[in-house]
Formats: C-alpha cells, structure tokens, sequence
C-alpha cells in the first residue's frame, strides 16, 4: 500500500479518537455537577413534553467543556448538532442559510456568540423568540419584508466574555449556566478516562499530578496526557507513573500549579521592567509579544485565581504570593499602595 495513503489513514485514525475523548452522554461527563444537574431536569421534561429544549447560553473560561455539552444535549435529546462560531457568520444570509436547513428539534451550537455583529443579532432575535425569519426583498420603495416559518430549534450560544454580550440577546436565553474550574478529583477522573480510551498506562499518582499542572482545566489536562505520553514513549517504559509525569511535565515548562513561560514571563516582566507597578493589558501584550486579548482571556484568570496578580484602577499589579513564586522578595508595602491608590 502507498505510505501516503498509510499516513493518511493513520492521521484519520488517531483523529476519530482525540474525538473520542469527548463524553457523549451526560452520565459521561465529569465534574461541573451543579450544570448536570439542571441539565438533566432541563432535557428530560423537554423530552417528556414532546417539545425541543429551551435555548441555553454556556459561559466561562476557554476549554471548560461547553462545545462538549452542546454536543451532549444534542446526543440527550436524539437530535442532530450543527457547529459555527460568531465570527464564522459575518453576514445576515449566512445565518438564513443555516436556520433554513435546520430539521425540527435540531440544536445549533455557536460558539463565541458575543462576537456576532448587530446585524447579524437583529436576524437572529424572531428566530428565537417566534421561529421565524424576516427576509427584505428588492431595494428602495418597492422593498418588501417577507417572514419565512422555520422549525423549532434550539439555539445554544458559548461565550468566554459574558459582559460582552448585549442585553437583548443574553435574555432571549431561557437557560444559562456557567461552567467553572474543575478541581483536582475531577481533572484525576477525566485524565484516567482519556488515559483509557488513548491506551495509555497511568498511575493514579501519575494521574494526580498532570491534573494538579492543568490549570483546572479539562482541554489544557488532556493535552498534558498527550505530550507526556510522548515523552514517557521515548525516555521512559511507555507507562506514565509519578516520575515519568514530573519529568515530561518539567520538560514542558510547565511547574507545580501550572504555570508555562508565558505565565511567568508575564510575571517577570511586571517585577523587572516595570518594578513591580501597575501596568496595562496593552503594555503588557507589548512587552511580552502576546495578544492582549489572549492574555485577558487565556493567561490572566488563571494567575488572578491563584491570586499572583490583581485588577487595579490603574492596571495589573504582581502579588506577593507572586513575588515568592518566582523566588523575588515581595515588595509588600509598595503593592498596599498601589492597590490604595
């Protein structure tokens, strides 16, 4: 057989099964137990009424599982899912186009809802609230508005910037639930499960490490296990045990809570640069060569969690539990008065 078409099939492979990670039924789904609960009374009395669920908003920091649980409301509900995202629709039409191809109860997921614009909102509120679409034929006085029915869907919206969302569309959502950090039981869980389903002999000691450098979070937790894998492949007997996960772990750069070169580059540059000050998401972005909306939303919940930095009317400022992670001397005093002021 052509190496090409092994490589190919090879690639498809290992595709299905990083797919596979994902839980399909709520019984699957770990962690976040307050969501599933409310979700599983939401989808059974939808299902014992006969009706499609009620639209549902999913918030909270990238990598959580909201893409994950669209798909299992869908699974739940015998439905099919149909996928895009807020930037993907940039025009009016593309969002006609995919409500018109929808089949009664479908549900369709967008992820990054807060980053749709006005015009595409304004088709989207009668889609919601009376199943309906309004089309604008022809131009000037022989305009004409036409409304085309469309079956009853369920629209489910994920967002990682709550606050951005206008306040039209954030109450046209019958159901919102916010998706937090896991703990460490939880991530230990979701990593041995992968672990399973990737074939990967693991320790529960090993385990409980990759979690405890996971930031919390199940997407960045199972990366973890991918590349430690790798390493333990490699340089070890193929089993991750707890040595075998600290040295890969070390090898990424990434430390006991978590932190990558990016964290603590973050970090450095605020103590050394800017002598432990107040600073700017923009003058931060700068300094480090890093997206400041990528900062915001990726880098900076997770170091405000910790509580190694904080939000002050003038800027970030390094804290000192910071200061003594990175083995500098806490500049105590000066941060009260950065933080009165």
């Amino acid at each position: 057989m052509d190496e090409r078409l092994i490589s190919s099939s090879m690639r498809e492979d290992e595709a299905k099964t990083e797919y596979s990670l994902r839980p399909r039924a709520l019984a699957e789904y770990i962690g976040q137990y307050a969501v599933k609960d409310h979700m599983r009374i939401y989808i059974d009395a939808a299902l014992k009424r006969g009706e499609p669920l009620d639209h549902a908003l999913f918030y909270g920091p990238p990598g959580l599982g909201k893409t994950t649980l669209a798909g299992i409301v869908a699974n739940e509900m015998g439905v099919s899912l149909r996928v895009t995202s807020g930037p993907a629709i940039t025009h009016a039409g593309d969002l006609a186009a995919l409500l018109t191809n929808l089949a009664p109860g479908d549900v369709l997921f967008i992820d990054e809802i807060h980053r749709l614009s006005a015009t595409v909102e304004e088709v989207l509120y009668p889609a919601m609230e009376d199943f309906a679409l309004d089309i604008i034929i022809g131009k000037g006085p022989s305009a004409r508005s036409i409304r085309l029915d469309l079956p009853k869907f369920t629209l489910i919206g994920a967002t990682t910037r709550m606050g951005l969302l206008t306040s039209p569309l954030r109450d046209r959502f019958g159901i919102k639930e916010a998706l937090t950090m896991y703990d460490a039981d939880s991530l230990k869980e979701i990593i041995i499960r992968s672990s399973r389903i990737l074939n990967i002999a693991i320790t529960d000691e090993g385990a409980v490490e990759i979690g405890s450098r996971a930031r919390g979070t199940p997407r960045v937790a199972n990366r973890l296990l991918r590349r430690v894998r790798d390493y333990a492949e490699v340089r070890m007997d193929g089993s991750i045990d707890l040595a075998a996960a600290r040295e890969g772990l070390d090898m990424l750069g990434v430390d006991e809570l978590g932190l990558d070169e990016i964290d603590r580059k973050m970090l450095e540059v605020m103590i050394v640069k800017f002598g432990g000050r107040a600073v700017g998401l923009d003058t931060i972005a700068a300094a480090t060569g890093e997206d400041a909306t990528t900062i915001e939303d990726v880098y900076e919940p997770y170091l405000l969690r910790l509580g190694f930095i904080a939000r002050t009317p003038r800027g970030r400022i390094v804290m000192p539990a910071g200061y003594a992670h990175l083995g500098y001397p806490a500049e105590i005093q000066q941060l009260k008065l950065e933080v009165d002021e």
